[in-house]
């Protein structure tokens, strides 16, 4: 009897410290991210990206909604260019590089909420998670006039030519007298906001090496609408719709 009882007690003894052991290294899975067994509810990624039609960086911060869906929240800036823009040099002995015909310097400030979709899970850590994403929200187009530098005619006091900041004028403007771009500053005062509502699709490839960590490739379509036509180049249409495509490296973390 007593034997029976010593053999119940080592059994139920070797299942605690097996148990324990489990658990240890689930935690320790947690911590250091070698498990693929963890839900970790919260995330924060960054992203730097191209796109055609200039560059930008973003913050999004998500959380599981089930098992394979995140919603998240995400804030980005980005340049925009017009797919005409075209540098060149002034014509005067200074020379600088500007864009000729260049009306506006826009920049693009979003924010956005959406959702997002596991496709196809990680069999193991060294596998490739796709993940597609999609969201809406709000965007305000800032455009500064461009200002280039150009010479004026000779100072009546000391005989010497002059320098001015002057927007571009297409009625009378030449490219003669042009010493290159102004300083970026010059404008700033006269911006113009231009609200917009802006869709994004992406697809995330998820790569990194740990199931805390967030490391992707990301690629996608952007569709911008202005209701009231954004202008950046002279002698072309202002624009109301501007459709981008995009690739970026997205980084970030994973927690409970």
């Amino acid at each position: 009897m007593f034997k029976k009882f010593y053999l119940v007690l080592f059994a139920l003894s070797v299942s605690c410290v097996l148990t324990a052991q489990d658990q240890k290294n689930i935690f320790a899975g947690t911590e250091e991210g070698s498990t693929l067994n963890i839900l970790y509810r919260n995330d924060a990624t960054g992203k730097i990206y191209a796109n055609t039609r200039g560059l930008g960086v973003s913050y999004k911060r998500g959380k599981h909604v089930t098992g394979k869906t995140r919603s998240f929240y995400e804030v980005d800036i980005q340049s925009l260019k017009h797919p005409k823009e075209i540098k060149v040099s002034g014509t005067a002995e200074s020379r600088k590089r500007f864009v000729y015909g260049k009306l506006n310097s826009v920049f693009l400030l979003r924010g956005a909420v959406g959702m997002q979709n596991e496709i196809y899970q990680k069999a193991d850590n060294k596998a490739v998670a796709v993940r597609v994403q999609y969201s809406l929200g709000p965007t305000l187009g800032l455009a500064k006039p461009y200002y280039v530098q150009v010479y004026r005619s000779p100072s009546v006091n000391n005989g010497q030519s002059r320098t001015e900041d002057v927007r571009f004028n297409e009625d009378n403007f030449t490219q003669d007298s042009v010493i290159g771009k102004g300083v970026f500053s010059k404008g700033i005062a006269e911006t113009v906001v231009y609200p917009a509502v802006t869709g994004k699709l992406n697809l995330s490839f998820e790569y990194a090496p740990f199931s805390n960590i967030i490391r992707a490739i990301e690629t996608g379509i952007t569709v911008d609408y202005f209701p009231k036509a954004l202008p950046i180049m002279a002698r072309n249409p202002a624009e109301n719709i501007i459709i981008t495509l995009h690739v970026g490296f997205v980084f970030g973390r994973k927690w409970i």
